[in-house]
């Protein structure tokens, strides 16, 4: 982190980690069973709150829920508009036919993303249900009609100086800042 930028810790490791483990007790509460289910983290930020998500969902019901993880970069609106886009690889080895499917990203903001990842998943299948489930929602930015099933938290973005950062050390560990873009 810039030592010169305005910075903010919206949610510490443990705070996390609470989260986490609430969102797993969501899942098994509104779906029972996973066995129909998959949980799909989107490239590149989303998939290590998916894995964890994945994680704490199997150590709880002892279940082995399929996982995967999506690029979106190909269905963006804003790939012709110049900035270069680095495409991550997609690893979803199932069909999504008929699965209740929960993506996962970091940060909900514009909707934007979320609305090209949901393009982008119908290659692999038309799920019977598609639930978001986000860290950080930040709202009053939307730009599209999308809102989260799960959330972490909810900040006012109504300052568009201001960034969310996901900051991942390992499954453990992990901080959410508020940051100026000045910096």
């Amino acid at each position: 982190m810039n030592n010169n930028s305005a910075q903010k810790i919206l949610l510490n490791s443990q705070k996390a980690d609470l989260i986490i483990r609430r969102f797993a007790f969501e899942l098994i509460e509104n779906h029972g069973s996973l066995s129909n289910s998959a949980i799909i983290g989107l490239q590149p930020r989303g998939t290590e709150l998916a894995l964890a998500v994945k994680n704490a969902v199997s150590e709880i019901t002892g279940e082995d829920v399929k996982f995967g993880t999506l690029d979106h970069t190909f269905y963006r609106d804003d790939i012709s508009r110049g900035g270069i886009h680095i495409p991550k690889p997609s690893k979803i080895d199932f069909s999504t036919e008929n699965l209740r499917i929960i993506l996962i990203d970091d940060v909900l903001y514009t909707g934007r993303s979320i609305r090209a990842a949901i393009d982008a998943m119908m290659r692999f299948g038309r799920p019977s249900d598609i639930e978001l489930m986000v860290m950080v929602d930040r709202i009053h930015q939307r730009e599209v009609p999308i809102k989260p099933d799960y959330k972490g938290v909810s900040i006012d973005s109504r300052n568009t100086e201001q960034f969310v950062k996901v900051d991942w050390k390992d499954q453990s560990e992990v901080t959410v800042w508020l940051l100026d873009k000045k910096s």
